[in-house]
C-alpha cells in the first residue's frame, strides 16, 4: 500500500500538483482562508492573486480545506465566499478537486465587480466561523488588500477578533497616495493591524514579494 501511495504522490507532482503520502499518523491538516480585496482602489491587483491561488493548489494536501472569498461592502456573510473545498483522502480525487477549484475561482476572478466598500473585519469575522467549524490543525487566513478598511454609515466592526491558533498574513499591501505623500499612514495601517491580530491571540507576517510565496504557509 505505501508504494502505491507514493507512486500517486509522484504522478500529481509532475503533474503540477503537489500531494504526499497520507499516511502519516496525527491531524497535520491544514485550512486556509483567502480574503480578496474587491475595492475600487485595489482591483486592479487581482489579477496577481490568481498566483497566490494557484501556489495554494499545488501545496495543499489530501485533507486540507481552502476556501477563496472577497471583501466587498459587507462581508460577514457565507455568500461572499466563492470557492470552497476539502481535499478528499485519496490524492486522485483531491487532484480533481483542485482542478475544480482552479477552473471555479478564475471565472469568478474574471467577472468580479469592485466594490464601494472594504469590509476587512467582516472578512475575518467570516474566515473564524468557516476555520472554526472545519477545524484543521493549523488555520491560517491570508489577507489580499491594502489593508484600507472603508465602512458603510452605521456598520459597526469594533469587534474583537478570536484568532488564538490563526496566522494572519497579509499579502501584496499596495501603497495608497496618501501614502507616498506620508509614509507614516502605511507605517500605521500596518501596525494597527498587527496589533489587533496579535492582541486576539494570533500571529501576523506581511508578505509583499509575491515572487517568493515559499513562506507563505509555514511548516
Amino acid at each position: 500500500m505505501g508504494a502505491i501511495r507514493w507512486a500517486i504522490a509522484v504522478f500529481a507532482l509532475a503533474a503540477g500538483l503537489t500531494c504526499s503520502s497520507c499516511s502519516q499518523p496525527g491531524d497535520h491538516s491544514r485550512g486556509v482562508y483567502l480574503l480578496l480585496d474587491t475595492s475600487g482602489t485595489y482591483a486592479g491587483q487581482l489579477e496577481k492573486a490568481r498566483h497566490v491561488i494557484n501556489y495554494l493548489l499545488a501545496t495543499l494536501e489530501p485533507g486540507d480545506t481552502l476556501a477563496v472569498a472577497r471583501i466587498d461592502t459587507g462581508s460577514f456573510s457565507e455568500n461572499d465566499i466563492l470557492a470552497k473545498a476539502t481535499l478528499d483522502d485519496r490524492p486522485s480525487r483531491a487532484n480533481q478537486q483542485k482542478r475544480q477549484l482552479h477552473q471555479a475561482v478564475g471565472s469568478l476572478l474574471d467577472e468580479l465587480r469592485p466594490s464601494r466598500y472594504t469590509d476587512i473585519t467582516g472578512g475575518i469575522l467570516q474566515a473564524i466561523e468557516f476555520l472554526n467549524e472545519k477545524a484543521p490543525a493549523r488555520r491560517t487566513i491570508l489577507i489580499f488588500s491594502d489593508l484600507q478598511e472603508e465602512l458603510p454609515k452605521g456598520f459597526v466592526r469594533d469587534i474583537d477578533l478570536k484568532l488564538a491558533g490563526y496566522e494572519v498574513v497579509a499579502l501584496n499591501v499596495t501603497k495608497l497616495r496618501a501614502d507616498n505623500v506620508d509614509p507614516r499612514e502605511y507605517m500605521t495601517r500596518l501596525e494597527a493591524w498587527r496589533d489587533r491580530v496579535q492582541g486576539g491571540g494570533g500571529s501576523w507576517r506581511v508578505i509583499n514579494d509575491l515572487e517568493h510565496l515559499e513562506a507563505l504557509i509555514a511548516s
